[in-house]
């Protein structure tokens, strides 16, 4: 037992070195900040799928504290909102779990909460998505894809609006640009995910001990 777990830290470990690499290449701005997205907005809700739930959760956000260490441990609150995204996507597209369905929903009311967003109400009908998709997150990975990346959405928007106070226009602007951002996001994981697969499974021939680790997830299935 002792062994396996050193096995699987050892691949959490490198999966972690990845993500932080992917951490460094910028994607594009994130709207009202001097952040970026980077492609490990493609690869981090993926975690989930091939370490597990709790690994997968771990794995993630070892990597956001030492990507935030990199960078000087800055303590603006912009940067502290990025950190929790991410986790909620993990979750959603690790397994199909009614405990996702939290996130979206409670993003919604919290978003018409606040007398900014209750003016750009339909700004949050995005995060019916997650719960759409949720009927289709063990068929299609494109689906899963769009539900892990719209929770985050979700959290990061809602955390967004609460702290920074942004106006209920900023929030009707950002409407025609989160479809295209969010769709290529789904992309980039779906891409990611099959992309992963693949290498494992290419790795998993010539290192037979990652087979006993079970890392590499079944396929969708549209017949289920």
């Amino acid at each position: 037992m002792k062994k396996e777990t050193g096995k699987k830290m050892a691949f959490v470990a490198l999966f972690s070195v990845i993500g932080i690499g992917l951490m460094q290449i910028p994607f594009t701005k994130i709207i009202g900040s001097s952040l970026n997205f980077s492609l490990f907005d493609f690869y981090g809700p993926i975690a989930g799928a091939f370490l597990g739930s709790v690994w997968g959760f771990i794995g993630v956000l070892a990597m956001e504290a030492a990507n935030w260490a990199i960078h000087g441990f800055a303590m603006d609150a912009a940067t502290l909102i990025v950190f929790f995204p991410m986790l909620f996507a993990v979750l959603y597209f690790a397994k199909k779990s009614k405990v996702a369905l939290a996130v979206p929903i409670l993003a919604m009311i919290a978003f018409w909460a606040h007398p900014e967003g209750r003016q750009a109400w339909y700004y949050a009908l995005y995060w019916l998505i997650p719960i759409a998709a949720y009927v289709w997150h063990d068929r299609f990975v494109l689906a899963r894809a769009l539900g892990a990346t719209f929770t985050a959405h979700a959290a990061g928007s809602v955390l967004w609006l609460w702290i920074f106070n942004l106006k209920a226009s900023v929030w009707i602007g950002l409407i025609p640009i989160v479809w295209k951002e969010r769709g290529l996001m789904a992309i980039g994981i779906t891409c990611a995910f099959y992309f992963s697969r693949y290498l494992l499974s290419l790795a998993a021939k010539k290192i037979p001990w990652l087979n006993t680790l079970k890392l590499t997830p079944q396929l969708p299935t549209a017949n289920k």
